[in-house]
């Protein structure tokens, strides 16, 4: 188990105006923010971060919305990262994700859900690394 995992504040959120709040609701539940940037997705690079849904229905709409505007990439530090983040964030649905959560709070649907929040340990290290040279984190 890891104590690190990656998260992308979405660009429906960050045009929005609550990179901020997120980033507050992320500090406050433990996490320690190890490396951040700001940057904006060409449809390049979010087709080859979300490659794993090609074959999906949805990819297309998906690559086109993660390269609409700016996101925030980070990776967090918190004893059983990736468990205790996915349960901040909340299901990927807003209207079933639990009261609080960043989802519940932030999401417009289930297509623009305000966050990102990797999976697995191992999906945590390949998110983090596609973003993130170790040179830029601490």
């Amino acid at each position: 188990m890891s104590n690190r995992t990656f998260t992308m504040i979405k660009p429906d959120a960050f045009g929005a105006g609550h990179a901020g709040s997120i980033l507050k609701h992320i500090e406050n539940a433990g996490f320690k923010i190890k490396a951040m940037k700001l940057t904006k997705l060409t449809a390049e690079k979010a087709g080859e971060f979300y490659a794993v849904h090609k074959e999906r229905p949805f990819y297309g709409e998906l690559v086109e919305f993660m390269s609409s505007g700016p996101i925030v990439a980070a990776i967090l530090e918190k004893d059983n990262a990736v468990a205790d983040f996915r349960t901040l964030i909340g299901a990927t649905n807003p209207a079933q994700a639990a009261e609080g959560t960043i989802r519940k709070l932030y999401a417009k649907s289930v297509g623009e859900n305000a966050v990102h929040g990797s999976d697995s340990d191992e999906n945590a290290a390949i998110e983090g690394n596609f973003f993130f040279s170790a040179f830029e984190r601490i």
